[in-house]
This record gives C-alpha cells, sequence and structure tokens, in this order.
C-alpha cells in the first residue's frame, strides 16, 4: 500500500492556493500529523483502471503483520470523525426524500463474499432499513448477469463496501445491484456497465476508477445509455490530466470536495478536495450543456459536478480487512462521491428521458447546486482547471447538490 497524500502536506497546498477572500464559513479540517490517506487499489497499466479508494489511517496504532503486509487494528464502531448517513443527508439538502425503490448499480471489480453481510452491519448501526438479496433489495452479479463471481481482491472489496455504503447513506430506500468485472480491464468493466444497464429498473450506475485519458470512440459504448445516469470519479490526483471513464462524454464526471460542520445557515462548509482530479481530455468531445459555462477546453472537461471526497472529510464504512473479517474505517477518494451522486440521481427521478444524457441536467439546473468557490488542486495553464471559484470549476464543476432538483 503507498500513501498518496499526507493530511498536513494536503493541507498546505490547499491553504497556499485558496483566495485570502474565501468566505471565513468554510473552515479547513485541521491536520493530524499521526493520518494519512492510503491508496487501496494499485495503479493499473494501460488499458485497465484502478480504484479510486483512500482509506485514512492512524500512523500511531499499532499495526499487525497480515500476509499482505501491514493492516490496521480492527475495529468494531465507526470513526468518530467519519461522516453518517445522517450529515450526507443534512449536507445535501436530501434529508427525507426517497427514491421509491429505484435501482443504483456499482461496477466493480473482483469479488466480495462479505458484501451482503458487511452491508447489514453498516445499514443496522445506523438504523437503515436492511437491503438483503432475500428481500430484494440487493443484488450482485458478474459482469455477464450471472452467478459466477470472481475471486476475491481486498482492494477491490474494500471499494465495493464504499460505495454500497456510500449509496445507502444518500438513498436508504434504493435497490442496489453490484455488477462485478472478473478484472479491472476497462473491456471488462465496461461489459459490467453494460450487464447492468439492461437490468430492470436501474437509473443510475457508479463507476468509482479510472486509467489514463482514452477515446470513446474505443470504449464509449459501455457508458453510453441516455435516460440512466452514469457517473464517474475524476480521480484522487489533483489536476493531472483526465481519467477515464470520467472523460467519457456520456457520463457525468464527479470531482471531490472538502465537508466540514460550520455556523453558515446551510450548517456545512466546502472547499475543493486537494486531490479532486481535474483537466481537459484530448480526445473526447466536449459537453453540449457545458458550452456557456466557459470551461477553456476545447474538448471534454472534468468535473460535472462534486460531493465530498475527502478522506479526512469521509465516511465511516464497514469494510473488509481480509477475506474472512471486516472492520470499521473512514473512506474517502472521489470513490465516495461518484456513488452518492448517482444515489442523488435517483432520488431526483429525472433520468428517465431515453434520449437525454444525464450529465446535461447540472448545466440546465446549475441553481441547484452549492457554488464551492475555493480551494485548489494544484497548478495549472488555466487558472479555474484547478482553482475553484465563482461557476464552474475543473475540481468541483458547477458545485454540490442543493437538494436534487439539479440532477
Amino acid at each position: 500500500m503507498k500513501k498518496i497524500l499526507s493530511v498536513s502536506g494536503a493541507l498546505l497546498l490547499l491553504l497556499s492556493a485558496v483566495s485570502a477572500t474565501a468566505p471565513a464559513a468554510v473552515a479547513q479540517p485541521s491536520p493530524s500529523a499521526n493520518w494519512h490517506a492510503e491508496k487501496v487499489c494499485a495503479d493499473a497499466p494501460a488499458g485497465a483502471a484502478s480504484c479510486f479508494a483512500l482509506k485514512y489511517v492512524d500512523d500511531s496504532a499499532p499495526a499487525k503483520a497480515s500476509k499482505g503486509g501491514q493492516t490496521q487494528p480492527a475495529s468494531s464502531t465507526p470513526p468518530a470523525a467519519g461522516k453518517t448517513p445522517a450529515d450526507i443527508q443534512s449536507a445535501y439538502n436530501i434529508t427525507g426524500l426517497a427514491s421509491g425503490g429505484r435501482t443504483v448499480a456499482v461496477v466493480d471489480a473482483y469479488g466480495y463474499p462479505n458484501l451482503e453481510s458487511d452491508l447489514g452491519v453498516y445499514r443496522a448501526q445506523f438504523g437503515l432499513p436492511a437491503c438483503t438479496v432475500s428481500n430484494g433489495c440487493l443484488s450482485i452479479k458478474d459482469q455477464n448477469g450471472g452467478n459466477k463471481l470472481p475471486a476475491f481482491n481486498s482492494g477491490w472489496a474494500d471499494e465495493t463496501a464504499l460505495d454500497v455504503d456510500a449509496v445507502s447513506a444518500a438513498c436508504p430506500d434504493c435497490k442496489i445491484l453490484v455488477v462485478q468485472a472478473k478484472t479491472a480491464g476497462l473491456t471488462d468493466l465496461g461489459t459490467a456497465v453494460t450487464t447492468a444497464a439492461n437490468q430492470p429498473g436501474v437509473v443510475a450506475i457508479s463507476n468509482s476508477y479510472g486509467g489514463g485519458d482514452s477515446a470513446d470512440a474505443t470504449y464509449g459504448a459501455y457508458y453510453n445509455h441516455p435516460g440512466i445516469a452514469v457517473t464517474a470519479s475524476t480521480g484522487d490526483n489533483g489536476y493531472t490530466g483526465s481519467s477515464y471513464p470520467s472523460s467519457s462524454s456520456y457520463v457525468t464526471a464527479v470531482g471531490g470536495t472538502s465537508l466540514v460542520k460550520n455556523t453558515s445557515a446551510r450548517g456545512w462548509g466546502e472547499t475543493a478536495w486537494s486531490g479532486s482530479g481535474s483537466g481537459c481530455s484530448s480526445v473526447n468531445a466536449a459537453l453540449p450543456a457545458a458550452a456557456a459555462f466557459g470551461t477553456g477546453c476545447s474538448k471534454r472537461a472534468s468535473a460535472d459536478v462534486s460531493a465530498v471526497a475527502d478522506p479526512q472529510t469521509g465516511l465511516s464504512v464497514y469494510a473488509p480487512s481480509s477475506s474472512t473479517a471486516s472492520s470499521w474505517s473512514q473512506y474517502g477518494g472521489t470513490s465516495l462521491s461518484s456513488p452518492l451522486i448517482a444515489a442523488m440521481y435517483a432520488l431526483s427521478g429525472n433520468t428517465g428521458n431515453s434520449t437525454t444524457l444525464a450529465n446535461s441536467l447540472p448545466y440546465t439546473h446549475s441553481g441547484n447546486f452549492n457554488d464551492v468557490t475555493s480551494g485548489s488542486t494544484g497548478t495549472c495553464p488555466t487558472t479555474q482547471w484547478c482553482v475553484s471559484g465563482t461557476g464552474w470549476d475543473g475540481p468541483t464543476g458547477v458545485g454540490t447538490p442543493n437538494g436534487v432538483a439539479g440532477l
């Protein structure tokens, strides 16, 4: 496992780039020298994807040896600082909303035998209704729609746990379909997306993974599903160029924020998270709906929208610590923001038009988003590609949901 972003380092980067006139109500999380964000999936070669889940790890906690290296001690209770379903619903003004049982699909690679039982622990902890295979709420399929599920992979299982817990947090009454690709190759993951789109009742599909910028001419058919909201994480490496499938013209590209409670009327403050992926595709067409927003990109610009992703302000998740055991930890990355936005698309009920791509909706209803106006993802040739400000910007798109009318 590699450390990709120390909390103190990320904070210094963020503070150095934020305008001095940033609203006082938007506070940054306090740094903690003993914590860092750790990638759970290895980097992927060309033609494959890596998951974007980040685990928030305490360096001062005594690690114990495992077959794959060192692991954090198991916890039987959610992290005190981790966001809860009530927090997510409050922050995005979705408390009390229901989907009427619409289905959100999450696409991941490899297997996770304890998925159903771990999801049960998460939902019971926060008083959410049971979501099981037997009650029809949860479905788990292989990439071809069958029951030949792939072998366990610890990193991707962590990713899957984050995905289903995030959907549960934002939309407790949503049904959840998990489609497991046999490998992390883009062809296998894309096949899983097509399988998800063909299942009855699916209104949104979340993809919390990515590789380098790739062409829709090669992979786009997998993600082109008008009438279904297909979301994809923009990545966790800041302004470094586009990541596929978030750079596809067919998906909603989801960036990330830092989310903290404050004393504003909303009760929450958000800044662009320093890791939020942003950039311009070199190969895929710009979104027609974004034309009036002055992205500065000649082709597809990322992100379109955003939600919490900073692992320091991330979600409490019950995830596998091995192939046989699970534990509570705090997770983030744009792997968190993508399933949150997919779940909010399901809450909106606006994605049934079979001739319209769902990624046009945030641009045509941009007034229904919280504009994130501070924070940075690095340095870039055009300021708005990496620095948040009024209106559209690369790290956060048109902003974060204020209710679901914009989705």
